[in-house]
């Protein structure tokens, strides 16, 4: 039988939903307040990262963060003025900081983000928006061998899930891709991987296709879901009422609001990640790259360099912070010595981080038709392809070939 599917949110969760759900004969509703690919599906890393299923909460994450805080070097930024209002989600998500969960969360990680590159390439096939998507190595560059072996539980967690590795030591490493600092002596190369050449232009052609296929794209704000007798009938957007069998917000970390009217509390915070452009540069990585030290990625893409990373908690309202970019600027000339550009863009993000570093994906427990899908922390772009699908089986009444149970809304509710 036909639907006809709301989606609120138009990034790469919502567009790729959509277009899994067109493929089903479905009708779709694409609504979002400022229009396809322009919040964290536009500023994101670009990279198509499978391996990272290991969440920010490793063991040990307690000892550092607070000297990481206090360290102007250091990849952490606090506004201090907001702790009041983070403490209650900030012990909660440090309580996951040990060995057990967050091997658990890798398990759960794993089948939405673990083929990335080809869950991009069947998105993507016949939309138009192919060119886009790129295989690539996935580097992490590391000072030294020691510097790497500090890394030891990610390492584990990782090959324990299928990931092989080359290590590429000083001369080889300058024989890959001379673009890099002699500081940086050692790298891990993972084959496999995936890049997308422009995060929001890629987003908005994938959104193109949607309605190029029959689907709506409607600008405006969703204020409310519609039900009668427990089942979503339409939504309330920009003053109008839009008709439909059922709904799924997809709105990142704004899906908070929406998603408490539907009797689900979310614990979760916006983790404000920041990007650097460096537009025409002198010289181009070959691959997307993790600089350990800075835990910051660059990747290459159309006419310019990305570097993307850092983590800020302040909230959604607070402008942009300049010491979380002025960092940025500081290890691009470490870690890239030598490196000219025409210009620069910069950007600031939110990154949906629930307490449990886990995606909410699924129906709403007694709110039939109501589904979400959100809080892919740092792994949005990454899972955005999987989880779309997922949930245009779940819609469509089929049952996915996976254990879609940990991803469940109802752990956030009351009876959850």
């Amino acid at each position: 039988m036909t639907k006809t599917i709301a989606i609120i949110g138009a990034g790469i969760v919502g567009v790729s939903t959509a277009i899994w759900l067109q493929r089903g004969g479905h009708k779709v509703i694409l609504v979002d307040r400022a229009g396809p690919g322009e919040g964290t599906s536009y500023g994101n890393g670009g990279v198509l990262a499978s391996c990272a299923v290991v969440p920010v909460t490793t063991p040990g994450l307690m000892k550092k963060a607070p000297k990481m805080l206090l360290d102007k070097n250091q990849p952490l930024f606090l506004r201090w003025s907001y702790l009041p209002r983070l403490l209650p989600w900030m012990r909660k998500y440090l309580a996951h900081a040990n060995d057990a969960d967050a091997r658990r969360i890798a398990e759960a990680l794993m089948p939405i983000i673990g083929d990335s590159l080809n869950d991009h390439l069947a998105l993507a096939d016949g939309t138009g928006a192919e060119h886009f998507v790129k295989p690539s190595d996935y580097l992490f560059l590391y000072n030294d061998r020691a510097h790497f072996e500090g890394d030891a539980f990610v390492w584990d967690v990782r090959r324990k899930h299928g990931f092989e590795w080359d290590a590429i030591e000083a001369e080889a490493l300058n024989a890959y891709d001379p673009v890099y600092s002699d500081t940086l002596g050692y790298a891990v190369r993972l084959r496999g991987h995936g890049r997308i050449a422009d995060p929001g232009a890629y987003v908005k052609a994938l959104a193109t296709h949607v309605v190029a296929e029959g689907g709506q794209l409607v600008k405006a704000d969703v204020s409310d879901v519609i039900r009668e007798n427990g089942a979503v009938t339409g939504l309330r957007a920009g003053g109008e009422t839009i008709p439909c069998d059922a709904c799924v917000v997809a709105t990142g970390v704004w899906s908070k609001g929406l998603t408490a009217k539907l009797g689900v509390s979310v614990p979760m915070e916006s983790e404000r990640g920041y990007h650097l452009e460096l537009i025409e540069p002198s010289v181009m990585p070959k691959s997307p790259a993790m600089v350990a030290s800075g835990k910051f990625v660059a990747t290459p893409m159309e006419g310019r360099l990305r570097l993307a990373g850092v983590v800020e908690f302040g909230g959604l309202d607070a402008p942009a912070s300049t010491a979380p970019m002025e960092l940025l600027k500081r290890n691009a000339a470490s870690a890239f010595p030598g490196l000219t550009w025409k210009d620069t863009t910069e950007w600031m993000g939110h990154r949906p981080a629930p307490t449990d570093s886990i995606p909410i994906i699924g129906e709403v427990p007694g709110a039939k038709g109501a589904f979400l899908g959100f809080g892919h922390h740092h792994i949005g772009l990454t899972g955005g392809p999987k989880t779309g699908r997922l949930l245009a089986q779940m819609i469509a009444g089929r049952q996915p070939n996976v254990d879609v149970g940990v991803y469940s809304p109802a752990r956030f509710t009351k009876a959850g």
